[in-house]
């Protein structure tokens, strides 16, 4: 798909459930900065994205209250710094499957920007923008809710922050994390780390991420006896 070819956003207005009566938001809620350049335009993404994010910073704020009344300030704070990181967001925008359907220039397209992690959660947020601006603070708040709940296992399971927290409080440090090995091309990379403090190995993890392989070494930590040296 070239960045000049028609984009089939009646798709992507079914896979999120609203209608864009005004198309036009939604068109600029899709467009790269590049493609308005490349074709003289003043309409892009940037100010949705700024909208956007403020809009998904509150409803994840509210949830996190609601959701987990005895966990104070700092708790709900990592919770929702996981939630709102591009990490999190690129993970969505793949579901949505949001990449095919910006609008790019010629040079984002050849230099793989439809999969580009930056690129990916700054449109997701511009779109959230456009959806408050579409349907109202309500429907945007629903649609949000609706990936929250999704991700709920994933805010419980936060074994690095766990960990961290326990490593701390017992040994006045935090745990630190390295790079054992990786493997595999570029593209499909595997990553072994492990946890250690004050030298002592407490986990071992693997993924396709580092962060992937941190969280599965923190997992692996907290299933141990962790003892003082």
């Amino acid at each position: 798909m070239t960045a000049a070819t028609p984009l089939p956003w009646p798709r992507l207005e079914k896979a999120i459930g609203i209608r864009f009566a005004n198309q036009a938001l939604l068109e600029e809620a899709l467009t790269h900065k590049s493609y308005a350049m490349e074709h003289s335009s003043e309409r892009f993404n940037e100010r949705l994205e700024f909208l956007g994010d403020s809009v998904l910073a509150t409803v994840v704020a509210e949830y996190l209250y609601l959701r987990y009344p005895k966990d104070d300030e700092g708790k709900l704070s990592k919770m929702k710094s996981l939630l709102v990181a591009k990490p999190s967001l690129v993970v969505w925008a793949k579901e949505l499957k949001l990449g095919q359907y910006v609008r790019l220039s010629q040079g984002e397209e050849h230099t793989g920007g439809r999969e580009r992690a930056s690129l990916l959660a700054n449109t997701l947020e511009a779109l959230l923008g456009a959806i408050y601006l579409q349907s109202g603070y309500d429907a945007a708040r629903q649609f949000i809710l609706k990936w929250l709940r999704k991700k709920r296992r994933f805010v419980e399971t936060d074994h690095k922050s766990r960990l961290q927290e326990l490593i701390q409080r017992r040994e006045k440090t935090p745990p630190e994390y390295r790079l054992l090995r990786e493997v595999g091309p570029d593209h499909d990379k595997t990553f072994e780390i492990e946890v250690r403090v004050h030298r002592q190995r407490l986990g071992r993890g693997i993924g396709k991420s580092k962060k992937e392989a941190e969280q599965s070494a923190a997992r692996d930590a907290l299933r141990q006896p962790i003892q003082k040296e």
